[in-house]
């Protein structure tokens, strides 16, 4: 079974005698961001029960999409390609017509040149979302398990302590290198805001996981098996990972003293949740910091940390957090005017992202 499943009666266990620490401690010293609050906490558990249930959900949904496999496939393609087809001819209207309403003596083809950036801003969304799909899913087959296991480079390790080690130490760096891709291109940052949107920092938050991983493109885990490591023994290298991810969610451990060079800890992962200037986009690692001493994105905790969001959303509607960024992101698709503003806004960082709204913004 998924380790990760069977610890949830100690989730459950820990957050409370968590809870009962910090109100003992608000009643001495006064409240902080690490204090349970429930609208937050319920929220936080609605996004894991919804975490663990689309891994079985989104691969049915989207099977039929799969190119060289699903039936809807090869539609979903077409879709894509007509929808590209349609925005580069709207987008070329929509130049011409207001070039032409600018000039003296012509007609005025203000009125074409709106409805041609109407249709734009309706067939590049569908254009991204479409290709999007085709090629999140795509990347999925092509990176399975069982695939990347028929492929191995070298023998089978077995299932010995060595192979185990190996899985867990190699899992570790290719989340690293996930992790930070993640905060580092929008359309990864959209799965993975959901993580960090709480303005609240304690166990409760590493329950609130991302639910639309599927329309992400990962470096693949399974790739561990291309080194004759089992897919099983990834597996069990995911759980180890995360359930050492789980206890590094809280305030109530300062430090570690000397284990804090090596390892990730809560003072480290306190430092990744925070929007202070000095702590965005860094500590990514997993169980170990040396990714990040070693990459150059590791800082240590000085200043208290702000938790949450650059531009924190607001809601505890867990549907809400969960699309919000997706929905942004597409609006921004929307009001793009030329395909590499359009895919800048998808591939880019958040933070370029967020500028240019700012810039649209101080023009209007």
């Amino acid at each position: 079974m998924d380790p990760t499943v069977v610890a949830v009666p100690v989730y459950f266990a820990t957050m409370g005698a968590e809870q009962r620490f910090l109100k003992a401690r608000a009643a001495r010293e006064g409240p902080s961001a690490a204090d349970y609050e429930r609208r937050d906490t319920i929220t936080s558990l609605s996004m894991g029960v919804a975490s663990l249930l689309a891994p079985i959900v989104m691969p049915r949904l989207l099977a039929p999409f799969t190119p060289g496999k699903g039936r809807h496939a090869k539609k979903l393609i077409a879709t894509a390609t007509a929808a590209t087809a349609v925005t580069m001819v709207a987008d070329r209207i929509a130049r011409r017509r207001a070039r032409r309403s600018e000039a003296p003596l012509h007609d005025d083809g203000t009125a074409v040149a709106d409805v041609a950036r109407n249709v734009a801003s309706v067939s590049s969304v569908v254009a991204v979302v479409a290709g999007g799909v085709a090629v999140t899913t795509a990347w999925a087959a092509l990176t399975s398990p069982h695939r990347m296991w028929e492929r191995r480079l070298v023998r089978d390790l077995g299932a010995g302590p060595i192979a185990l080690a190996t899985a867990v130490f190699g899992w570790d760096l290719i989340y690293y290198c996930n992790h930070r891709f993640m905060h580092e291109s929008r359309y990864m940052w959209a799965i993975h805001e959901v993580h960090h949107s709480s303005e609240r920092y304690n166990l409760s938050t590493a329950l609130r996981q991302p639910v639309a991983d599927a329309f992400g493109t990962f470096l693949p885990y399974s790739a561990l098996s291309l080194l004759g490591i089992r897919p099983e023994l990834v597996s069990t290298a995911r759980g180890i990972n995360l359930l050492y991810q789980y206890w590094i969610h809280t305030d109530t451990i300062r430090t570690l003293g000397p284990f804090e060079k090596v390892l990730n800890t809560p003072s480290h992962h306190r430092v990744h949740h925070g929007s202070n200037r000095q702590y965005i986009d860094r500590n990514h690692g997993s169980i170990l910091i040396l990714w990040d001493r070693l990459f150059g994105t590791f800082e240590p905790e000085r200043e208290r940390v702000v938790y949450g969001l650059t531009k924190n959303i607001k809601t505890f509607n867990p549907a809400r957090v969960a699309t919000h960024e997706h929905a942004e992101m597409l609006d921004d698709v929307a009001r793009s005017t030329t395909w590499r503003e359009r895919l800048s806004y998808v591939l880019r960082g958040p933070g370029w992202a967020y500028r240019q709204q700012a810039l649209r913004a101080a023009v209007v």
